[in-house]
């Protein structure tokens, strides 16, 4: 904790606080003989608080007057959570429902089902990290790598918007991976790949994604939206198998060729969705490093609240010093110009 102060020059006044150690502003009572007066350790105690009251007062004001604040530092936490890279298949096949059909009514397209069960796994848990990459003809970047989870949600909201025809995941997943960057040696990551088919990659560049994956080694998963009916992504095909005749089931083999952590989920419907994102939460919990920012704080308002306790001290010591008999006396012979009894008794 660093304090600092706007007006540090201020603080050149606080030698003025030890005043009350040579002055005290309390009613002096004469006495011939300082023997006549017995010894009081209680009054000399009250003498000397009352001392430290005005220390705190005079001290307290200076001090808040030169304008004190704790400056704003950065902490490095570690909590539960991981960094997901998201990436969303936005070709025209995904406007679809899971029936492969236009919805209608209360139907849900494959990629608003997509909307909102993602919307609902960022930011449960506090310290998650989220990009969000989108893929169709060409990659989009949505959103980078940050923990501003309604950022992230808004993101996500915006993937239901119409798609395009062409499916190039290849060139999608080099940017999903980018997002990791190369600042990130202990963070648990995850690539979440949510798409409902795939397309063929070229074995040039496949060569480049296996060094990107063997160099980041992050643990991947396939959120297959399967329309009902379509092949398995571990169904052969009857005739020849090629990645042109079955590109999920040979993107499939790639993944599982990476070396990486890899796990599929085929999802026929919404719920089997919200299933597999929820097993896709309970694997991901490993530490991570976040960083908290504390802003900066005025304490100038603590500076004055010592001041005021010691000035009510003072206050609450003087009133007590006031003698209400002997100026009720005063008062009544004031007014009235006939001695009290006391006097008569004094005069005779």
């Amino acid at each position: 904790m660093r304090l600092m102060a706007d007006f540090p020059w201020v603080l050149w006044l606080l030698p003025l606080a030890l005043l009350p150690l040579a002055a005290s502003s309390q009613r002096v009572t004469p006495l011939s003989s300082i023997a006549a007066s017995p010894v009081d350790g209680l009054s000399r105690l009250i003498g000397w608080s009352l001392r430290a009251a005005g220390i705190l007062a005079i001290g307290g004001l200076v001090v808040a007057l030169a304008g004190p604040y704790r400056q704003g530092e950065t902490i490095t936490r570690t909590g539960i959570g991981a960094q997901v890279s998201i990436l969303v298949d936005r070709s025209g096949s995904m406007n679809e429902t899971f029936a492969g059909l236009q919805p209608s009514g209360a139907e849900e397209s494959k990629a608003a089902a997509s909307r909102r069960l993602l919307g609902e796994f960022v930011g449960s848990r506090a310290h998650d990290q989220f990009a969000v990459s989108a893929f169709s003809t060409a990659p989009m970047l949505v959103v980078p790598m940050t923990d501003r989870h309604e950022a992230v949600r808004a993101a996500i909201a915006a993937i239901d918007r119409p798609g395009l025809d062409y499916t190039n995941v290849a060139r999608g997943l080099g940017m999903a991976l980018s997002q990791f960057g190369a600042s990130t040696a202990n963070v648990s990551r995850a690539l979440l790949i949510v798409s409902d088919g795939a397309a063929v990659i070229d074995p040039r560049v496949q060569g480049t994604l296996r060094a990107e994956f063997a160099r980041l080694r992050p643990n991947l998963y396939w959120l297959f939206l399967r329309t009902k009916g379509s092949p398995s992504i571990s169904d052969r095909p009857s005739g020849e198998d090629t990645p042109q005749a079955a590109p999920e089931r040979h993107l499939d083999i790639f993944f599982k060729s990476l070396g990486t952590p890899y796990r599929a989920f085929e999802a026929e419907g919404a719920e089997a969705v919200a299933d597999a994102i929820g097993q896709i939460e309970r694997l991901e919990r490993d530490p991570i490093p976040y960083i908290e920012q504390r802003p900066r704080r005025d304490l100038a308002g603590w500076a004055y609240g010592i001041s005021l306790l010691g000035l009510i001290l003072l206050v609450a010591a003087k009133l007590a010093e006031t003698d209400l008999g002997r100026n009720k006396g005063r008062s009544q012979t004031s007014q009235t110009g006939v001695p009290t009894t006391p006097q008569r008794r004094l005069a005779a």
